[in-house]
């Protein structure tokens, strides 16, 4: 059986900077570049286009920049994994990708293991954000209560429940419109509090609140 390739989406307005990475990937198990883009705002079209599994983009990018493009691709593509890759060491950066939608976050002076790492774990449904930013800073550190952000191991689905559950619906209400069973949203539900490290709804919900899933 021919095995799956993860399909990338190269976009960052230096060109030297697309084909380094587009080599460097090419060097990768199970991956295949499809396409590197130097202009953000030609993103949505070609992903209209083309089949992508994930998006790797730069943060700094004029008209979109990174994390207006990820917004963007959440509410315009939301299969498409969004991977910002930044040379931005800030901890306001990290959680306005977070409070985006963003899956991962890695510094450009990353490897290729890591690189390889964060592509594995957002197409195995998880997210990923660089030790090297989640430990840098103390305030950070002290908001994400350790030195691991609970976030980021949350899957796309557990994002889902724990923004409707924050928009305060109702178990039913939660199954309804995510087309799955009650059952499966208790699950979810059992899965939120033991990763966040929460007792009850009022946890989850100032969880959500502090990433920008709910206001």
């Amino acid at each position: 059986m021919k095995p799956h390739y993860t399909r990338l989406l190269l976009v960052d307005d230096h060109q030297i900077v697309t084909d380094s990475l587009s080599l460097l990937f090419s060097t990768l198990r199970h991956v295949e570049v499809v396409g590197c883009l130097n202009d953000s705002r030609r993103v949505d079209g070609f992903l209209r286009e083309h089949k992508v599994d994930m998006v790797i983009c730069d943060l700094n990018m004029p008209h979109p920049n990174g994390i207006e493009l990820t917004i963007q691709l959440k509410k315009m593509h939301p299969s498409v994994k969004v991977l910002l890759l930044t040379m931005v060491e800030d901890s306001h950066a990290l959680f306005d990708a977070l409070k985006a939608g963003a899956h991962g976050y890695v510094l450009k002076r990353s490897g290729r293991k890591e690189l390889e790492h964060a592509i594995n774990e957002l197409m195995e449904g998880r997210h990923y954000f660089a030790e090297d930013i989640t430990g840098s800073f103390p305030n950070v550190k002290a908001d994400l209560s350790g030195d691991v952000n609970p976030m980021a191991y949350l899957t796309d689905r557990e994002l889902d429940v724990l923004k409707l559950i924050a928009d305060e619906c109702s178990t039913n209400e939660i199954a309804d419109k995510l087309f799955i069973s009650v059952p499966t949203v208790e699950t979810h539900r059992r899965h939120l509090m033991k990763k966040l490290n929460v007792k009850n709804v009022v946890g989850m919900v100032k969880y959500a609140v502090r990433f920008g899933l709910s206001t």
